[in-house]
């Protein structure tokens, strides 16, 4: 009876929606303190590590930077494929280099669909360079980069076989990092991949992205000095995810951990992982901060072609040989589209100019991944960074010139789907400087803002160093800077709730209580919907302050540094038309192309099928102004069955598609007349390779308007009914190209 009775009561107890509502209100914030408590000793656990890293992949160490001449605390690593992944020696190897922005190494192999992830699933060995959380006392940034260098230098020695040099890929910081390696040893390089990366970091549109007004509305790189000095030299990289935290109010102060709270049930493995990056705070040393902010933040000295190593040498990234691809998103904060792409703007005045100096650039703009999905999103690395691991090789052979990436479901409608690797097909559309320009960006008024603001952070830097830095030094023992850089804020919230604290003993047997007795609240109980009311009412008003600060930021920033007399004091002309920032052209630059040029006129007659196939191909492919992967393969096949071109390593082969798409843009009246000679004297020869030149060029689809006239006029260049090339070209019919008597049409679909 006293049983049937407690059961009642209980029944009636949590049929109560107040009732109900408080003991699931209860239990979730002991599981919730639980996280905190295992957040805690996992951050506890990773800083007692001597290299802490969150990768999800056993890796084995090939070069520690300790060890070199000038050492520094980055190291590579090769990742060990897991069972099931089988590696192509013959392909490329794809390096990794992971940002050093406050957090620890590991965030482009966090997860199994990751960059690593899909790049091993397409059959490449794949590196790692990651570093320490301590920098080694003197190192620089031009040590690092001396010594990714040497990394590469290394992967290469190991992959004698491979077709190509590596692919690297540069997330955010490491990009830029990337980006000035690639200026100044082009030969080291294959594709470059650069993911969230600022080259251009004054770039913005009016209204967004504040983060680029930051160093201004400070007074400039002062105070980036003075955090070294309070660090003893060592700049703490708590400060810098401080900043991005900063960024975003509502998800710091409130949704993050709310988030946890209210799905405590299945939220806590997904939190734990990430924070147990998040919080892995590394420092820097505070020589290699203030380049970084006075160089490419401040001084936006990169895109210029301003910066210079110790010995004089001007990183121009117009030296860059390999093909740059950049993945960018329209919901990233840290690295906006403009930031990611504008120092195209900064080096070229047309793409003309791009592809005389024979680069190729590729942009893809994500509509609204944030900054860290860009590299840790399992979604993104299941799409862009799978197309780009899965056609990569054949990037590489892309004509010089400006492109998009555009991806696009495979469908049924879709032609050739056999030729198709994944669920979407990767198509590269010829684009101009005016469609980098029509995503917004500076006028020439935000240009000597920004260019006032650097003058005046080179003053106040200079004023700190003579009047305060010699007293701050001497202030600053290595034992206080020690102890300041635990009492920081975010060091502190992991370690309140760490093992060292006794009051939180009682909380891991209270949630095992909870968990073997937990009463979840119904999804209807009306409390919880109060209590969602709330969260959005609480996230609804830190979204306007910081609405409201970033437009007063903006403002501010705009009023001071567009004040005219402010910019005259500073040396900056307020009437000057010219931007301060655009990149010089060089006279030397001028001459070899002028060298190149003429060595490339004197190549048209020369040559074989091979060249004479290639060109075709690209009088009709220009006319189209894109390619996708369904035509890569095609080439790719033609490279397997093709004896002249599977003679060639793919560094060659790409060379010889590059020079004859050069002989087009140079004298195409001369190129084309070149083709008979360079076609075999054979009839039948001649029409098999017609065969292969439709086939590749079709492809991608049925050939319509200018290309196809263009085909039209290549069947008359191949003379595919006169057995004498030499003779005159037969005139054909416009769309009515003949096709071989000797082959079935295979419009249809082309054989694996």
């Amino acid at each position: 009876m006293m049983s049937d009775l407690a059961s009642i009561t209980n029944t009636m107890m949590f049929t109560n929606p107040l009732t109900a509502y408080w003991t699931d209100a209860w239990q979730r914030s002991v599981l919730y303190l639980d996280v905190m408590r295992r957040r805690g000793a996992q951050y506890a656990e990773q800083s007692a590590r001597s290299a802490p890293h969150v990768l999800d992949y056993a890796a084995e160490l090939v070069c520690d930077g300790r060890s070199l001449e000038k050492p520094v605390n980055y190291v590579l690593a090769h990742i060990i494929p897991p069972s099931g992944v089988v590696i192509d020696e013959t392909k490329r190897p794809f390096v990794v280099v992971d940002p050093r922005a406050g957090h620890g190494p590991g965030i482009g192999g966090f997860k199994a669909d990751s960059e690593i992830g899909v790049a091993m699933k397409a059959g490449h060995a794949c590196y790692f360079i990651g570093f320490l959380p301590e920098p080694v006392p003197g190192q620089t940034i031009e040590d690092i980069v001396h010594a990714e260098a040497k990394f590469l230098e290394t992967v290469i020695a190991r992959h004698p076989g491979a077709d190509g040099k590596p692919c690297v890929i540069g997330n955010c910081q490491a990009g830029w990092a990337v980006m000035m390696l690639a200026a100044l040893r082009p030969e080291l390089f294959g594709p470059i991949i650069i993911a969230g990366t600022p080259l251009s970091y004054w770039a913005g549109v009016e209204g967004q992205y504040p983060m680029r007004y930051s160093g201004g509305l400070l007074g400039g790189s002062w105070l980036t000095a003075l955090t070294g000095d309070l660090g003893a030299g060592k700049f703490d990289g708590a400060w810098l995810v401080q900043n991005f935290e900063n960024q975003n109010p509502a998800n710091t102060l409130w949704s993050k951990q709310y988030n946890l709270y209210s799905r405590i049930d299945t939220e806590a493995e997904r939190y734990l992982g990430f924070e147990r990056w998040w919080g892995g705070h590394v420092t820097l040393n505070a020589e290699e901060m203030q380049f970084i902010v006075d160089e490419l933040f401040v001084g936006n000295k990169l895109a210029a072609g301003e910066m210079r190593t110790s010995d004089g040498t001007a990183v121009d990234l117009r030296n860059i040989r390999s093909p740059i691809l950049v993945f960018c998103s329209k919901g990233d904060n840290i690295t906006p589209p403009q930031q990611a792409l504008d120092w195209i703007l900064d080096l070229y005045d047309s793409v003309d100019e791009i592809r005389s100096v024979g680069q190729t650039i590729v942009y893809t703009v994500h509509e609204k991944i944030g900054h860290l999905g860009i590299f840790v999103s399992a979604g993104v690395a299941r799409k862009e960074h799978d197309e780009f691991a899965s056609n990569i090789d054949l990037i590489d052979v892309l004509p010089p010139g400006l492109y998009e990436a555009v991806l696009e479901p495979v469908g049924e409608a879709v032609d050739h789907p056999e030729l198709v690797t994944g669920q979407w097909i990767m198509r590269c559309e010829a684009r101009t400087l005016d469609d980098i320009r029509a995503l917004g960006g500076n006028d020439i008024e935000d240009e000597r803002r920004f260019a006032a603001a650097a003058r005046l952070s080179e003053i106040n830097l200079a004023n700190y160093r003579v009047l305060a830095q010699p007293a701050v030094k001497a202030a600053v023992t290595p034992q206080v800077a020690e102890m300041a850089r635990h009492l920081h804020p975010l060091r502190l919230s992991y370690e309140m709730f760490g093992p060292r604290n006794p009051m939180l003993a009682w909380v891991e047997s209270a949630a095992e209580y909870v968990r073997e007795n937990r009463r979840p609240v119904a999804a209807d109980n009306v409390f919880l919907s109060a209590q969602e009311m709330l969260s959005e009412q609480i996230v609804d008003g830190l979204e306007g302050w910081r609405i409201m600060s970033e437009r007063l930021a903006e403002e501010t920033f705009r009023a001071v540094y567009g004040a005219a007399p402010l910019q005259a004091a500073l040396g900056i002309d307020p009437d000057s038309s010219r931007p301060p920032r655009k990149a010089p052209k060089s006279l030397l630059s001028g001459a070899l192309l002028k060298t190149r040029v003429a060595a490339l006129k004197e190549k048209i007659t020369k040559g074989g099928q091979l060249e004479g196939l290639a060109r075709s191909l690209l009088y009709v492919g220009m006319a189209r102004g894109n390619a996708d992967e369904r035509g890569f393969e095609a080439i790719r096949k033609i490279r397997r069955d093709q004896p002249a071109a599977n003679r060639l390593t793919l560094a060659e082969f790409k060379a010889l598609v590059r020079d004859q798409y050069f002989m087009l843009l140079i004298d195409e009246a001369a190129a084309l007349a070149a083709i008979p000679a360079l076609l075999p004297t054979d009839i039948d020869e001649r029409r098999k390779a017609f065969d292969v030149l439709r086939d590749l060029l079709e492809s991608s689809g049925t050939l319509a308007g200018a290309a196809a006239e263009r085909l039209d006029h290549v069947a008359g260049l191949f003379r595919l009914d006169t057995p004498d090339p030499g003779g005159d070209p037969v005139a054909r019919p416009i769309g009515k190209t003949a096709r071989s008597p000797t082959r079935p049409d295979r419009r249809e679909g082309l054989p694996h």
